[in-house]
């Protein structure tokens, strides 16, 4: 029922490439026995499988699921595949992406948008109103008011530049707001009758993702508090994305911090806008060395309204099956893709 929930989200971490933090990074022992890995799970581990460990989710919208992969690859290649952007060719219907630097403007988008094949799609963000069709605030329903009645009158070729160049705005616009407020300033997509808040979603999983907080307590404080400033070398990125979730293009807002040493590294990425099916995403990933290779830990936190209400378990135990599914098969084929001869 939740397709494709949050493919986009499958990051693996770069281990050693980037500067060294002065926290203490945990041991593979200290990390198997934080995720609650027995040791039969790690004999799966090194057969090749891959096994899960729980999140723990904080409401009945939430979705929670955490993966542990050994990769049997030297460190080098893992992060060579990467920084070549070969893993992005694994991303289900990807569309387009940009990245996105501080002074962004609105030509920063000028890649995203409805094509002539997605006409309905654009007829219907125009004339989106409170509900789940659409992620958007009271303030841009009302903006998409404003332009209705014109529209009538317009052909195609009209309506497609009305309507990127609005959903362009209202992009760049959250993430200028988020780069000044952070979590405080991300606006609450209206509903029928209520609001639902991914701001608070993503504060409450970064309050609850206690694992690592330990070992990085300063970056967890800077992904709490941002735009507080990060730890110092801390690699930071923000990206556009539109994808195909659910047959329908999507726009996606997307912040990382990347921080490592020289025997391990972590990554926290945040979805703090999407435009529709899902309301927020947060990931926390870990690499660190195992024999051979890596041993590499993800958990992905989604929060949708799509598994609350009447039949919530069996929605929610429908949503976790179809995200675990997804994660595993990309996983499969980054493993692949990493064992194939240069």
């Amino acid at each position: 029922m939740i397709k494709q929930l949050v493919s986009v989200l499958l990051l693996l971490i770069i281990p050693s490439h980037f500067p060294v933090l002065a926290q203490e990074v945990p041991s593979t022992a200290q990390a198997l026995q934080n995720f609650n890995i027995n040791p039969k799970q790690i004999e799966k581990l090194e057969q090749g499988e891959i096994v899960s460990y729980k999140v723990n989710e904080t409401n009945k919208k939430e979705l929670g699921i955490g993966l542990a992969i050994i990769i049997p690859a030297p460190l080098p290649k893992i992060v060579d595949y990467i920084r070549e952007g070969r893993f992005t060719l694994h991303e289900i219907n990807l569309i387009s992406s940009g990245i996105l630097h501080i002074h962004a403007n609105i030509s920063s988008f000028k890649k995203f948008g409805f094509t002539h094949d997605q006409i309905d799609e654009a007829k219907k963000f125009i004339n989106a109103k409170s509900g789940e069709v659409f992620n958007l605030s009271k303030q841009e329903l009302d903006s998409l008011g404003s332009i209705r009645n014109q529209k009538e009158e317009d052909n195609n070729e009209k309506i497609l530049e009305i309507a990127n160049q609005k959903y362009r705005e209202f992009l760049l616009h959250r993430f200028t707001t988020y780069g000044k407020k952070g979590l405080s300033g991300i606006e609450s997509y209206k509903r029928e009758k209520s609001f639902a808040d991914p701001g608070q979603e993503l504060r409450t999983d970064a309050v609850n993702s206690k694992a690592w907080a330990k070992y990085f307590p300063e970056l967890q404080q800077a992904w709490l508090n941002y735009p507080a400033k990060p730890p110092k070398d801390t690699k930071e990125e923000f990206l556009w994305i539109n994808r195909i979730i659910e047959d329908r293009p999507t726009a996606i807002l997307m912040h990382r911090m990347i921080a490592s040493n020289e025997t391990g590294s972590i990554l926290l990425s945040r979805q703090f806008y999407v435009g529709h099916s899902y309301n927020s995403s947060q990931v926390v990933a870990g690499g660190l060395p195992y024999k051979d290779g890596i041993l590499v830990f993800y958990s992905v936190r989604s929060s949708t309204d799509q598994v609350s209400g009447v039949g919530s378990s069996v929605k929610r135990s429908l949503g976790r099956a179809q995200l675990k599914k997804e994660m595993i098969a990309k996983l499969e084929q980054v493993k692949e893709d990493l064992k194939s001869p240069e």
